[in-house]
């Protein structure tokens, strides 16, 4: 099995538990971190000629329409400067920007991520993999992040979060994977070393995926358990997390009670706060992210909640535009994100950081859903792990997979075209196939001539089971490799109750195919949709317009 470990929030081992969102290295070549500029201090120039009545007459001035005015052509301009570059000195300023942000390889893995299908007004959602690096590899993050014998050491992915903004940007859902949990991990090659590391024969924990060549494997490692395609990463560190919440200012957390996150033995976040709402930022606000012992049931799974209400709380202070009126602070948040993150190629540019915000912007705050992986313990030598709960997870895998909002409302995707069946049922070739092992079940005996005797009795004459492709599916599909049998393929489906929604194009295939899934191991009708559109409640969701308080475990209260 995977390399088994523990760690304390005070203390470091593969097994870490203290990870916020995070960067691995990527700094200057001599491994140190450029610095990030904090706000310019303002001066007035020799010989400008504004003494103290002038300054006085302007900033009286200031306080009327024309003032107004001005404080708003001034942010104009600065996001101008920001974000285009135009003109001498916003371009060299938009460059420097631009030179702060690392960026590396998408994915490391072997197996190529499918193309997103657009819904029926050709519009695609986006998917962002968020991550947060333990990494000690400057003074700052050893400062930050302790455990000395670590310094230097492999960095671990200790935040995960997959971020989904839906075709139609109705929605966000966010889904969280436990850094303790147990799984395959894919093919990865270094880009920098040529470094490769081979498939994982055994489980390993999730968070060692970012020492296998970089957040790119990460990536990959997403891509191998959920099939969700993913369009970008983006990693912070520790220094990264404190700079950044300084640059956007405080942001209200709450607990149910007096925490602090300490033990007898050292370990802990050192996070002390009094019960109700505290405005944490800088360091404090770093320290809420890694609590582990005092929330809950002092496991990872209580410290994903308080980072989802954390995130929450960040979004509904960002989204007041108090913060971002103040030309000061909007050059410090620039600097402080450009400097925080490594992203993927695709996201190389200021530019294109800012346009993906306007995109994650058109999601109104309480269309967004805070979610965690449903899972289950692990036993013996792994009692402090997790594992997918497997029928579960695979729901919001699939949900994700097939952009269906994780809060239940009704989105604004457009009912799938039905194509006019080409030829009479009687001459439809459909090849049935088997797929409905699991992680933990082998294949229902007999669901292949079952479901063919199905479509026999439905007048599909011409169906045959296909016993030599029996690749476990999770959900029952319907595919067609071209677009003249789409119509023939949605028949088949029809016949059966199956949503066209699960009738697709695959170049996989060279004739209509009939997938057993999973979901249908039982000799019933296909299940109904509505049924499976539902979050499972063990998946945690939480709304973004939510204001919810941490459970502060009793044996950490003062």
């Amino acid at each position: 099995m995977g390399r088994s470990s523990t760690r304390g929030e005070g203390t470091r081992s593969r097994g870490r538990h203290d990870g916020p969102p995070g960067r691995s290295g990527g700094g200057a070549s001599d491994g140190t971190r450029p610095k990030s500029h904090g706000r310019r201090e303002r001066s007035t120039p020799a010989g400008s000629g504004q003494g103290p009545a002038r300054a006085d007459r302007r900033r009286a001035a200031g306080k009327g329409k024309g003032g107004k005015r001005r404080v708003l052509r001034w942010v104009a301009s600065v996001l101008a400067l920001l974000i285009l570059g135009t003109g001498g000195a916003g371009y060299l300023y938009y460059k420097h920007l631009n030179g702060n942000i690392r960026k590396e390889d998408l994915t490391l893995g072997d197996k190529a991520m499918a193309d997103h299908k657009a819904n029926a007004a050709g519009q695609t959602p986006l998917n962002i993999l968020l991550i947060g690096s333990d990494a000690r590899d400057s003074k700052a993050n050893q400062e930050l992040g302790g455990a000395k014998e670590t310094f230097g050491g492999t960095p671990l992915a200790d935040v995960q979060m997959l971020l989904h903004l839906s075709a139609d940007r109705s929605n966000i859902s966010v889904l969280s994977m436990p850094r303790d949990t147990m799984l395959k991990m894919p093919r990865c090659t270094d880009p920098k070393s040529d470094k490769v590391y081979p498939a994982s024969t055994v489980d390993v924990q999730t968070n060692e995926s970012l020492g296998r060549g970089g957040p790119g494997c990460t990536v990959a490692t997403w891509y191998e358990l959920t099939g969700i395609t993913i369009d970008h990463f983006m990693m912070i560190d520790f220094e990264g997390v404190v700079s950044m919440a300084d640059a956007v200012g405080g942001v209200p957390v709450c607990v149910d009670a007096n925490v602090y996150s300490h033990t007898s033995t050292g370990k802990g976040s050192g996070l002390k706060l009094k019960e109700g709402t505290t405005s944490v930022q800088g360091k404090q606000a770093l320290q809420w992210l890694r609590t582990r012992y005092g929330f809950e049931d002092n496991t990872d799974l209580g410290r994903t909640k308080a980072q989802h209400q954390y995130l929450n709380s960040m979004v509904r202070e960002l989204r007041k535009g108090t913060k971002l009126t103040d030309p000061g602070k909007l050059m410090d948040l620039a600097e402080a994100a450009t400097g925080a993150l490594t992203v993927d190629k695709g996201l190389d540019t200021v530019k294109k950081l800012y346009d993906l915000a306007e995109e994650l912007k058109k999601a109104p705050t309480d269309r967004i859903t805070m979610t965690t992986m449903p899972n289950v313990y692990g036993t013996g030598q792994f009692s402090g792990r997790v594992y997918p709960k497997a029928e579960e997870a695979e729901q919001v895998f699939r949900m994700i997979r097939e952009d269906i909002p994780l809060d239940g409302k009704a989105s604004k995707r457009k009912t799938p075209v039905v194509k006019d069946q080409a030829a009479p049922t009687a001459e439809i070739a459909v090849s049935v196939r088997n797929a409905t092992s699991t992680d933990t079940l082998g294949p229902a005996q007999g669901r292949a001539t079952t479901v063919k005797d199905l479509l026999t009795d439905a007048g599909f004459a011409k169906a045959t089971i296909d016993s030599q492709n029996v690749e476990a599916a999770a959900r029952t599909g319907v595919l067609y490799p071209s677009a003249d049998l789409e119509g023939d393929a949605q028949a088949v489906a029809k016949a059966l109750g199956i949503p066209v929604s699960q009738v697709k194009k695959s170049t996989d295939v060279s004739g209509i195919v009939l997938s057993v899934g999973a979901d249908w191991r039982k000799d019933e009708a296909y299940p109904a949709k509505a049924a499976e559109e539902k979050t499972p409640e063990s998946a945690n969701p939480l709304n973004g317009a939510e204001k919810a308080c941490m459970h502060v475990n009793p044996s950490f209260t003062w």
